[in-house]
């Protein structure tokens, strides 16, 4: 364990544990410190690393204006009493991957990282950034037997954004003025709803036409693999990071933010027992309230489709893991 503030005792400041110090986890640490949100504990099993990652993010503690604590550790026990966990441990994609193609690696990782950090904050909210994103939520969910509100996955909000700035670059506009809303699992069957996004209000389907349309879901849909593709040897992790802060946020302020998220649907949209993403309200709680938009028939066989899809790999899963939940 590496800290510069033992004096600081433990439980008086909202605390947040980030399992897995690679690119997202550690860029996520310095964006929750230096907002001024909570102290954070960085974990992953490679000793040394996180610790010279919290070292290293303490010495910026006065050129940034916070006192946030940062822990850098590989034992769970300094976990403890943590308000949110979040987990972005696992393997990043390489050029050529899919998400799903990292179910045998990632699955493992993030049962085993759950259920040892559930176990020492057993009322902390879980999110999951790790993919294939809803599977691992889902698969996290079951192995540390939380309730389904008080576990999320990260991947609507990142979605949201890169089609928010897509819309941005294409109208010439700033990007805060664009409001967006993506649904289904996070890959090639996500669900952009482009009725639902909106420039300063006016519905972005007034300001261009279908053929500009399609081609900006299309980018976002492939938003992820691009960066894969160009930088060769590994993935995004600034928006990734970005979009986790701002649910942690919503979280430990309790701001019930509405956001898309993967949650677990228990008849919402006609779909059951599955992870997938759709507009929800955050708070301290986890998963306030979930909203069930308005669709299209097309728009609904896609959120089926995306499903389907996602409890096929739950289910791939629980094959190579059958003792997942034990």
């Amino acid at each position: 364990m590496q800290t510069l503030n033992p004096a600081c005792p433990a439980g008086t400041q909202n605390r947040v544990s980030i399992i897995g110090a690679g690119k997202v986890g550690s860029t996520l640490a310095h964006g929750i410190i230096s907002r001024n949100l909570a102290d954070v504990v960085l974990l992953d099993i490679q000793d040394g690393l996180p610790q010279g990652i919290a070292l290293d993010l303490m010495e910026a503690r006065g050129l940034e204006g916070h006192d946030r604590q940062i822990i850098g550790t590989s034992d769970y026990a300094d976990t403890a009493n943590s308000d949110v966990v979040v987990i972005t441990a696992g393997r990043a994609r390489l050029p050529g991957m899919s998400r799903d193609d990292l179910i045998e690696t990632n699955a493992k990782i993030v049962i085993e990282a759950a259920k040892k950090a559930i176990a020492h904050s057993p009322n902390a909210v879980l999110i999951v950034v790790t993919n294939p994103l809803d599977v691992m939520t889902h698969l996290a969910w079951e192995a540390t037997g939380l309730p389904a509100r008080r576990v999320v996955g990260m991947a609507g909000v990142l979605d949201a954004s890169r089609l928010q700035v897509f819309i941005a670059a294409e109208l010439g506009v700033s990007a805060r003025d664009v409001q967006t809303m993506v649904l289904g699992n996070h890959g090639n069957m996500m669900v952009p709803l482009p009725r639902y996004c909106t420039v300063g209000g006016i519905p972005i389907t007034k300001l261009m036409d279908d053929e500009k349309i399609d081609r900006l879901v299309q980018r976002t849909r492939q938003g992820g693999t691009e960066i894969v593709e160009l930088m060769k040897t590994g993935g995004a992790y600034y928006a990734p990071a970005a979009s986790t802060c701002l649910m942690v946020e919503s979280i430990l302020l309790n701001q019930f933010r509405l956001v898309s998220a993967a949650v677990y649907l228990q008849g919402e949209y006609g779909i059951k027992d599955v992870f997938l993403g759709v507009c929800c309200r955050l708070s301290g709680q986890g998963v306030e309230q979930i909203f069930e938009l308005d669709l299209t028939e097309k728009e609904h066989e896609a959120l089926q489709a995306a499903a389907d899809l996602v409890r096929q790999n739950v289910d791939r899963a629980k094959l190579i893991f059958p003792n997942a939940a034990l």
